[in-house]
């Protein structure tokens, strides 16, 4: 759709925004903390004041000491003059890196869970186009950048600009004439780095997007190695990951070798300008027309002055790739979810029957997918309390139904009713409030085996655990697990079977308790004992709930009060199992391509 925006086309503004205003979303965050904020920022400012007082001292030390007319007495002065300015230096350079570095860390904190807050609002569809790997990738190396930028560059960057601000003003009162003659090459210097650093910036950004490629394709070549190892493409994938590599190396080398050339140009300029300044000085020296305390601050302070406007130009790039990072982690922060509770929002009714749902002729295309229609001119109606199985051929559009009930996407065109309202009417967290769902393809989370199951209700005790479990017939293997409850599950439920990772689901469900039940082959990993078990809970569960039974067993849907036969979108047959097989049609074949405990009445 219009309104949405891929991850690429993001980095794609965020590489035309040729400026440093992106960074303003991140001075959003840190002004949050003003307290934290002003502490750094005393300390900087005390910090840079102690660097530019110590060229002073000696200024004092070499006219006042070692001119041979002070006693031992006021030469001491000036040396505990000098040790207590750098004393100042060394506290309040702590007290600042310690106060950046906390606002960094607390930055990127609040920045990650902002991001990822306005990722769950999103709809599936918005990760269809947009792969979670890519996305997460980028809040992985784009948030070190950031953290890198507050916790270190804009430090960094401003203590070198009043240090450098400083030193030019105290440079005047030293020698106004050898000042005026060094600030006439700092346009000299500034133009070469501001052009580079443009290029820098793009290729920085082309940088970050070769680590978020790599950060996707470990991603996604982990999450599938049993895959990968089953069909034996470990070495095509090692291939393919060394190549994605190597783009990323040789992108980043551009960036390394142009950002040294820029750094190495700007130290020549400001050094040969200082060079040339302090070749004046030293003929004003001779002729009296300065005294040798100041030239040595002179020298000083222009080396402070040097080395400050030397780190500006690093910090110039890196401020660059802080402004590409931001920019992409501004447009994740704030894309529009496609699918949200409007303004004024519908109440979905509380009846006491139970809830009714109703198709109302409803056309439907999958955004990844929107020359194939997954549901043509739709109409079927759903009674409160009914139990409802779908059944046709993969690709019928029975998961469609489902999709579209929990309204993870809206139609194209029609109308789906819950108690009478229109989906599109009402908050969807309360459509979904409504429902308990067992997914065809189960998700376990790398949790314990409690907080998979109370997924379905957070706040369930454990006696409402075990009961739930009991009744998907989970409980005897989750008592077996070395920990219980407690036990951590794995990635994906990596140390469970297929059969045990469903009747969690099924048990997540039971325990969610909602008077809609959405089952989606939910006995399909079952051996045909643990199937009847299950079964028996489930027909337990459906009295007095509006169920919709998706299964392939016709087995498993023969009790169901109306069976809808689905093909390419649409209602082919409807009936009970009895009308259907006397039928003869689409129900029958695929009755007579399952074993004859299937077709059984």
């Amino acid at each position: 759709m219009a309104d949405r925006q891929t991850v690429a086309d993001a980095g794609v503004n965020a590489g035309n925004d040729r400026s440093l205003s992106s960074l303003a979303m991140i001075a959003g965050f840190v002004k949050r903390y003003p307290g934290r904020l002003a502490a750094a920022a005393f300390f900087l400012v005390l910090a840079s004041v102690a660097t530019l007082a110590i060229p002073s001292a000696f200024k004092l030390i070499i006219d006042k000491g070692f001119s041979g007319q002070s006693n031992v007495d006021d030469i001491g002065r000036w040396f505990e003059y000098l040790l207590l300015i750098v004393g100042i230096l060394a506290v309040a350079s702590a007290s600042r890196y310690y106060f950046v570095s906390w606002l960094g860390e607390r930055v990127v904190a609040d920045i990650r869970m902002a991001v990822q807050r306005n990722l769950l609002r999103q709809s599936p569809s918005y990760f269809e186009e947009n792969r979670p790997s890519e996305i997460a990738a980028r809040m992985t190396a784009d948030t070190a950048i950031i953290e890198q930028v507050v916790g270190t560059t804009v430090s960094v960057a401003l203590r070198n600009f009043v240090t450098g601000l400083g030193g030019i003003i105290y440079l005047f009162t030293l020698a106004p004439k050898l000042t005026a003659y060094l600030l006439i090459g700092i346009p000299v210097v500034l133009v070469p780095i501001i052009v580079m650093g443009r290029r820098v910036r793009r290729l920085s950004r082309q940088s970050q997007d070769r680590l978020a490629d790599i950060g996707s394709n470990t991603s996604e070549v982990l999450g599938a190695m049993r895959i990968v190892q089953a069909f034996g493409q470990e070495n095509r994938e090692a291939e393919r990951f060394a190549n994605t590599v190597d783009t990323g190396f040789k992108t980043a080398l551009r960036r390394i070798s142009l950002r040294a050339v820029m750094t190495a140009i700007a130290i020549f300029l400001i050094f040969s300008a200082i060079t040339l300044v302090m070749w004046q000085g030293a003929t004003d020296v001779v002729a009296g027309r300065i005294s040798g305390g100041s030239i040595a601050a002179f020298v000083l302070t222009g080396g402070l002055v040097a080395g400050a406007f030397g780190a500006l130009s690093e910090s110039w790039g890196d401020l660059l790739r802080g402004a590409g990072a931001a920019s992409r982690l501004h447009e994740l922060m704030h894309v529009q979810p496609s699918i949200a509770a409007q303004t004024g929002a519908k109440q979905i009714p509380d009846t006491s029957d139970g809830v009714s749902i109703a198709f109302d002729h409803v056309r439907f295309h999958y955004p990844s997918r929107p020359e194939i229609a997954a549901l043509h001119d739709f109409s079927l109606s759903i009674k409160p309390g009914e139990r409802l199985a779908l059944v046709g051929p993969s690709g019928a559009g029975k998961s469609t139904i489902l999709q579209l009930i929990l309204r993870f996407y809206d139609p194209d065109s029609g109308a789906i009713r819950i108690n009478g309202v229109a989906l599109d009417d009402a908050d969807p967290a309360q459509a979904r409030a409504l429902m308990a769902l067992v997914p065809q393809e189960t998700i376990i989370f790398a949790a314990s085996a409690r907080d998979n199951l109370r997924y379905g209700r957070w706040g369930a005790t454990d006696d409402e655990i075990w009961q739930a479990a009991r009744a998907a017939n989970a409980e005897d293997f989750l008592r077996a697990l070395p920990e219980g409850l407690d036990t951590f599950l794995g990635e994906n439920g990596a140390r469970l079977s297929g059969g045990q990772r469903q009747r969690i689901a099924i048990a997540r469900a039971l325990l969610r308790n909602a008077p809609v039940l959405l089952l989606d082959e939910a006995t399909s990993a079952l051996d045909t004992q643990s199937e009847k078990l299950v079964q028996e809970a489930l027909d337990r569960l459906m009295q007095g709930r509006t169920t919709i039974v998706i299964a392939h067993r016709l087995s498993t849907i023969r009790s169901a009060d109306r069976i809808i036969v689905m093909d390419a979108g649409a209602i082919v047959e409807s009936g009970d199992h009895q009308a259907l097989m006397a039928a003869k049609g689409l129900y029958a074949q695929l009755a007579d391509m399952q074993p004859d405990s299937s077709k059984a009445a």
